[in-house]
């Protein structure tokens, strides 16, 4: 009986187990509460000030500020690049560090400190937006909001005294607002000249140290004291207008304007090897100028022809002749696979005659080492044709020239006087009533000039240069300027009407020697005129 009675009390706990979680379920189905009310949904302008200074710092900075511009595209670039960055930055990192410590080790006594492992982890930094400085000068400036919570892993193991320990970095978080400008804009890749960066404001930094494999951080007052050490010591370095300079091209050899025209006529070939295993070769030439970005000049392909004739005429820009040279190469065309040389040669422009042609017969080289025995053996040679054009002072492009250099003025200038220049550049969203063929007049001290006409155009661009000789600095004149724009037909009704006018005091130019802004035009919805004025004087 005991049996049984113990069976049956298991058998009915178990039921009653069930049939009490269905009953329980059906309850709750059915029997729901009715004063559940839904979540009270306003708008930000509604929230009180304690609600959303909570929820400040989470919403991003292009929402908060309309200056900044929203970058999703560029964190979805990085998030897809990251794997192939992170290793790309940590190798250059490595690669710059290891000199540097290397040098530094001996003064401390160190045996030796090397990288265990250096990963920046599988989380991208992210921009929260960007804002973007329009000036009138050569250059971009970038205020990015940049912020990257990582999980990197960076072990430095140090030897010194027979010891060694280790020290790893991990759970970064850097937020940072730099300036990044790059200038100035120069016309060779990749278009700037030099990367300034400055800090805005103190960056914040946090992380975790691991020393001996303990928790370095964990210890009283130490995670504040370098949070703050490293803060301080970076703000020092680089808060604005403190900078760090990186140097990308030197801004002499990219702001070289060119001096002169090199025409080139490869006139024939004479006595070139066989390339080939069925039949003669199939030679063309290449031309390039050294420190030329552009592609090489190529002539045709003479078909199955050790002694091909080209007659073939080629011009290229010249920008230093003392230091120039052309690089000639002679090539085997092949329709499969990569083309094999015949042989090169170069000419120095410094041994060319300015204004005086040259032919020249050079022998075709294996390599340009004098010694190497290999350029003893004939591979052929080309005839051509070199003519060096210098330019004339009326002829010298002035494209490149440093928008921020002034000039001297001409001779006969008076003592006490100089040039007024003014420099029209550009004006945009120009309308007019009746039409918009835009030019500038000025009025200056009861003289006028006037640019020439744009038709048809509400974003005009004239670059135009005019000048007015002074006997004295006008610090306390103005200079009127104004768009007026004329019939393009020989209308009556409405030959001329005025777009927009701007007067402009000048003693800012006499003391500054130089201006460069855009103005908003008077009497124009939302017209604007880019003017540069120049006060150039003999001294």
């Amino acid at each position: 009986m005991g049996i049984i009675s113990t069976i049956m009390g298991v058998f009915g706990f178990g039921i009653g187990i069930t049939v009490g979680l269905v009953i329980g379920y059906f309850l709750f189905i059915y029997f729901q509460p009715t004063d559940v009310k839904d979540p009270d949904i306003r708008p930000l302008v509604e929230l009180e000030y304690q609600n959303l200074q909570k929820m400040m710092p989470e919403i991003p900075l292009w929402v908060k500020n309309p200056d900044y511009d929203r970058i999703d595209w560029l964190n979805k670039f990085i998030e897809t690049m990251w794997p192939y960055l992170d290793k790309a930055i940590c190798k250059t990192a490595k690669k710059i560090a290891e000199p540097i410590i290397a040098k530094q080790i001996p003064k401390y006594k160190i045996e030796s400190v090397q990288f265990e492992a250096l990963t920046l982890g599988c989380l991208p930094p992210t921009f929260q937006g960007m804002k973007v400085y329009t000036t009138e000068e050569q250059e971009l400036i970038m205020e990015p909001a940049f912020k990257w919570a990582g999980n990197p892993n960076i072990t430095i193991a140090v030897k010194a005294f027979g010891l060694r320990a280790t020290v790893q970095v991990l759970d970064l978080q850097i937020f940072a607002s730099p300036r990044i400008t790059l200038k100035p804009l120069v016309p060779s890749f990749p278009c700037f000249a030099k990367i300034l960066v400055s800090l805005m404001e103190k960056p914040h930094v946090d992380f975790g140290l691991k020393l001996f494999g303990a928790d370095a951080m964990s210890i009283p007052g130490l995670y504040r004291f370098v949070q703050e050490l490293i803060k301080d010591q970076v703000a020092n370095m680089y808060l604005w207008p403190k900078t760090l300079e990186v140097q990308i091209l030197d801004p002499a050899t990219a702001m070289k304007k060119p001096v002169g025209i090199l025409n080139v006529k490869v006139l024939r070939a004479m006595k070139l090897k066989k390339k080939d295993l069925l039949g003669a070769s199939d030679p063309y030439v290449k031309l390039k100028l050294s420190d030329d970005k552009l592609p090489s000049k190529k002539t045709t392909v003479k078909q199955k022809n050790l002694n091909p004739e080209w007659n073939e005429e080629f011009k290229l820009v010249v920008k230093d002749p003392q230091s120039q040279h052309l690089d000639i190469s002679v090539y085997d065309w092949e329709q499969v696979g990569t083309h094999e040389k015949m042989g090169i040669n170069v000419v120095q422009l410094n041994e060319l005659t300015p204004d005086e042609p040259k032919v020249l017969t050079l022998d075709l080289l294996k390599n340009l080492n004098p010694d190497d025995p290999q350029n003893e053996k004939s591979r052929g040679q080309l005839v051509l044709e070199l003519l060096y054009k210098p330019f004339t002072d009326d002829e010298m492009p002035n494209e490149t020239e440093d928008s921020n250099a002034i000039q001297k003025a001409p001779e006969g200038t008076p003592e006490s006087g100089g040039l007024l220049v003014v420099i029209v550049h550009e004006a945009q969203d120009l309308e007019g009533k009746h039409h918009t063929n835009p030019s500038v007049r000025l009025l200056f001290r009861g003289e006028e000039k006037k640019t020439k006409v744009v038709k048809k155009n509400r974003d005009p661009r004239w670059e135009e240069e005019l000048q007015f000789m002074l006997d004295e600095p006008p610090t306390n004149d103005r200079i009127h300027v104004e768009v007026v724009s004329t019939s393009s037909r020989m209308g009556l009704l409405h030959p001329k009407e005025t777009l927009g006018y701007v007067d402009i005091y000048l003693s800012d130019v006499v003391s500054n020697k130089r201006m460069n802004e855009r103005y908003h035009l008077i009497d124009s919805k939302n017209g604007r005129i880019q003017i540069e004025l120049q006060w150039r004087t003999a001294v």
